[in-house]
């Protein structure tokens, strides 16, 4: 039996790591992205290039994207040239972009009207993840589907949950999000305040992270902190795309997120900065400024 055709639409921090576990993994592998430079990278490793969206699904079974928010997605999925004018009947097409679960919704609705099923399978574990083949990865759409794409995110991820009908993995992922978000304020909080009163930082993480306190993102990024290190795992500004999605799903079902909206909030201040692009954990700084403790590189 001839490998699963694949497709993917998306090279950034995130989705051409992802791409090329797959073509490691021997899967036909088909790309396309906006900016060339990504494409030829992985063309020289043995992908094919393509024009268009509309072309990568012409040649694939199972087609990826990896973008940046709700607008991005219904742009490559349904407009000129998207994905939907060049599957056949039988594609699946999965989403692994974290946006919002109407708009995940709507896309497999449209999509099951031309014959392909999608998924929403935004994930979680950031670039480092993304490299390994580690992620999480939450799922949500035709279980027969779920399954027919499995070997595939074996090799992305790590832990690979169904969790419910079309919309359903966008949900959990702001789930996801919404901790991830407040987490991250926990441990700018908890590290800003030891460097004010004087606190040896090493000594600091060493024994916090061994208690109650610990965390994945204390573990990963308290020592990027302590080296002044804020470069993108995952950057400010699609943090705050996610818990902009969060906040609107939240008023829309009535559920009052009062953490969020202040991270959200601080996290607007490294915007405003110029830092957006800076890695999340940078929160730290935004802590430190309002305790007058200085500007940090």
């Amino acid at each position: 039996m001839a490998p699963v055709r694949v497709g993917w639409i998306g090279l950034g921090i995130m989705g051409k790591p992802m791409a090329r576990n797959l073509l490691k993994a021997g899967y036909p592998l088909t790309v396309y992205n906006r900016s060339r430079a990504a494409v030829e990278e992985l063309a020289a490793e043995g992908a094919t290039p393509a024009a268009s969206p509309a072309e990568v699904a012409r040649q694939a079974d199972r087609i990826f994207t990896m973008v940046t928010d709700s607008p991005d997605v219904e742009q490559v999925v349904l407009g000129p040239q998207g994905v939907l004018e060049g599957a056949r009947e039988g594609a699946i097409l999965i989403d692994m972009s974290t946006i919002s679960p109407q708009v995940s919704r709507r896309i497999a609705q449209e999509a099951a009207a031309k014959g392909v099923q999608a998924l929403d399978a935004p994930v979680s574990g950031g670039d480092v993840g993304a490299r390994k083949g580690t992620l999480s990865i939450m799922v949500g759409g035709d279980r027969e589907a779920f399954e027919a794409v499995l070997p595939l995110f074996q090799v992305l991820g790590k832990t690979i949950t169904y969790v419910g009908p079309a919309g359903s993995g966008q949900e959990v992922k702001l789930v996801n999000q919404i901790v991830v978000a407040l987490t991250v304020l926990a441990m700018a909080e908890g590290l800003a305040y030891a460097r004010k009163v004087g606190l040896d930082l090493e000594t600091v993480l060493q024994v916090i992270t061994q208690g109650a306190a610990g965390s994945w993102t204390l573990s990963h990024y308290g020592p990027r902190v302590l080296r002044g290190d804020f470069a993108p795992g995952f950057m400010v500004r699609l943090q705050q795309k996610d818990l902009r999605l969060a906040l609107e799903s939240a008023a829309a079902a009535g559920q009052p997120l009062p953490g969020t909206a202040l991270v959200h909030q601080l996290f607007r201040h490294l915007e405003a900065t110029g830092a957006g692009n800076e890695g999340n954990h940078a929160l730290v700084k935004v802590l430190e400024a309002l305790g007058g403790q200085g500007e940090r590189g």
